[in-house]
């Protein structure tokens, strides 16, 4: 089954709606230019209202290790995701100290681009937009088929279109925020929506190869 985050989680109410319609994952964003961005006080709150079965991603952007590593150990995330300009030696310095598994995000500006991001040492990728966090969709046919290492796709995902970006490129997961808002707050009937499309589409390419 495609694998759901619904990132850029900041409030007591984003948590009601994620608890309702259980997806995979959440996303707490440190990143301080980022408008969703929630300090770790914060986040520690709200992974303490969170239901037991989803994990919750922490996105940092060019972040010390050391502050990482500390959301990590104190069990505030589960995950960790890079949107930044990290090297190689960043993240094989960062899984040294960790073992929360580590998604590196990818902008999918062109083949080159996503060539080259298939060799990191990361656990999973997350390929985006030329700017992550905009809402915007880009050329999903960058993404070749066969990518041994699990990957999610983002970048302008909504109820509209993530069947079509599911046909395309058969993620193993799937990364939305500002497609599940309404007024730049999350929508409860919005990811109740996304949600029950990508379940039901996993449904319907299940039964459709066993017949």
């Amino acid at each position: 089954m495609t694998k759901i985050k619904i990132c850029g989680i900041v409030c007591h109410r984003g948590i009601e709606a994620v608890n309702l319609f259980l997806p995979d994952y959440i996303g707490f964003v440190f990143a301080k230019e980022s408008r969703r961005m929630v300090t770790l006080e914060t986040a520690k709150t709200l992974k303490g209202r969170l239901d037991g079965r989803i994990k919750a991603v922490g996105v940092f952007v060019d972040e010390e290790i050391g502050s990482i590593v500390e959301a990590a150990n104190q069990d505030i995330i589960d995950l960790i995701q890079l949107h930044g300009r990290e090297t190689e030696d960043y993240i094989n310095k960062l899984k040294k100290k960790t073992k929360v598994p580590l998604i590196k995000a990818v902008q999918a500006s062109s083949p080159e681009e996503v060539t080259r991001a298939l060799s990191t040492s990361a656990d999973m990728l997350l390929f985006d937009s030329q700017r992550p966090g905009s809402g915007k969709t880009f050329d999903h046919s960058l993404i070749p088929q066969g990518i041994r290492k699990p990957f999610f796709m983002a970048g302008g995902l909504n109820t509209d279109n993530v069947e079509t970006v599911m046909g395309i490129c058969r993620p193993f997961g799937l990364d939305v925020s500002s497609g599940v808002e309404t007024s730049g707050q999350k929508d409860e009937e919005k990811i109740r929506k996304f949600i029950e499309t990508v379940r039901k589409t996993d449904h319907d390419n299940e039964r459709m190869a066993r017949i």
